[in-house]
């Protein structure tokens, strides 16, 4: 049966592969990885016979005609792309051109870089009482956003915000959550490649100063940029508590302590 596997190869470190990606990249006899942001470090658990190539100078006919082409039976082959297929990935788009060709689709998830941004950065993008809600979006650029999605539409909710593809749009994710009701001083962490031995970086500063900052830094693409109102907990001397873990709170597997 032919087959063509989508693997998230996560957001750099190849350990953060999950153990199927890591498996199919070993049994795979051919991968076609997106060069500009995989490591080829992902490439490490490829057998010597496995044919690879790298897609960043590729039109989307391009990527999917050599897909096609290398999708013989029994041949294990992989799409290998950044974070998870499912965000930013045009997985539907080089789908659509596999399923008029009869060939059978399997996605494997892949760690996204908000998340390993907040885990570089030591953050969580919830507390109780403080917000429950992550929004995953980018800033209208080249591509526009649908009627609805704004960033300051979106950054009303004043809740976590994880923006893909926007680092070189500072001045308008400012003006935006400004807009929004956000106040200059609003903390905002930007993680560059995140997971990237020897080449990460966490620039932490406020809605005010990112831009400036960043740019001193001159980090211009592959960074996340989170702004929550969740940013700088550790070092807060109050928190609102879990109520997952509290004595005096029943659940399933546990009694609440009534000897108080």
């Amino acid at each position: 049966m032919k087959k063509i596997y989508f693997v998230g190869a996560g957001p750099g470190d190849p350990e953060l592969l999950t153990l199927k990606g890591q498996r199919l990249i070993s049994e795979a006899d051919a991968i076609l990885f997106a060069g500009s942001l995989v490591s080829t470090a992902a490439m490490m658990w490829a057998k010597n016979s496995c044919e690879i190539q790298d897609s960043k100078g590729m039109t989307l006919v391009e990527i999917t005609d050599w897909l096609i082409t290398h999708a013989i039976d029994n041949a294990k082959v992989i799409r290998l792309q950044t974070g998870d297929p499912s965000l930013y990935g045009a997985l539907i788009e080089m789908v659509q051109a596999l399923d008029k060709e009869d060939i059978a689709i399997e996605v494997v998830p892949g760690v996204t870089s908000a998340m390993a941004s907040a885990a570089a950065a030591v953050e969580t993008l919830t507390l109780p009482e403080i917000t429950q809600t992550v929004i995953f979006s980018r800033v209208e650029g080249r591509t526009p956003m649908p009627k609805g999605e704004s960033l300051h539409e979106l950054a009303a909710h004043h809740c976590t915000l994880c923006l893909y593809l926007s680092i070189t749009l500072l001045k308008k994710i400012k003006a935006e959550l400004l807009i929004a009701g956000w106040l200059e001083n609003s903390p905002i962490v930007v993680v560059y490649k995140a997971s990237w031995e020897n080449e990460q970086q966490i620039i932490r500063g406020t809605l005010a100063s990112i831009q400036a900052q960043c740019k001193q830094a001159k980090i211009t693409s592959q960074a996340m940029i989170i702004a929550s109102p969740t940013l700088g907990a550790r070092h807060w001397k109050t928190l609102k508590k879990s109520k997952l873990y509290d004595a005096d709170f029943s659940h399933k597997f546990r009694k609440a302590n009534k000897s108080k």
